[in-house]
């Protein structure tokens, strides 16, 4: 999957998948859908007992989360957003990854030079 002609992203779980591998961008939203999907289940990672605690890694696994729900914006944002302008849905469109922005600057969830595929937009977005 890619986000232009600067940008790969391979797939690797670190489980299943240890040594990333190239693959299309639907394979890699599958992957990133199930891969998510498995760590909101893992009580171990997200409790669902009142007063349980966090893990000491639970930052870092929802950083990798939206670093790689990222990944999926800076794709569609470079690969397919002309045919969401055609479909005239490119204010909701932007109206998510703002709301996505805003809430991961706030909470410090994305390294900067993660956002570089879309650096302009995002900062675009900061400005406001």
């Amino acid at each position: 999957m890619s986000a232009g002609p600067k940008y790969e992203y391979r797939w690797a779980d670190g489980v299943s998948i240890k040594k990333p591998i190239e693959v299309s961008a639907p394979k890699y939203v599958d992957y990133l859908m199930g891969w998510i999907e498995t760590q909101l289940d893992d009580e171990s990672i997200f409790p669902q007992n009142l007063g349980a605690p966090f893990p000491s890694n639970f930052q870092d696994v929802v950083k990798t989360i939206f670093k790689r729900l990222f990944r999926v914006y800076a794709h569609i944002y470079h690969s397919h957003f002309q045919k969401i302008i055609s479909l005239k849905e490119e204010a909701h469109m932007n109206t998510c990854f703002k709301h996505f922005v805003l809430f991961t600057w706030e909470f410090r969830l994305i390294d900067k030079a993660e956002l570089a595929p879309l650096y302009e937009l995002v900062e675009s977005i900061l400005q406001r």
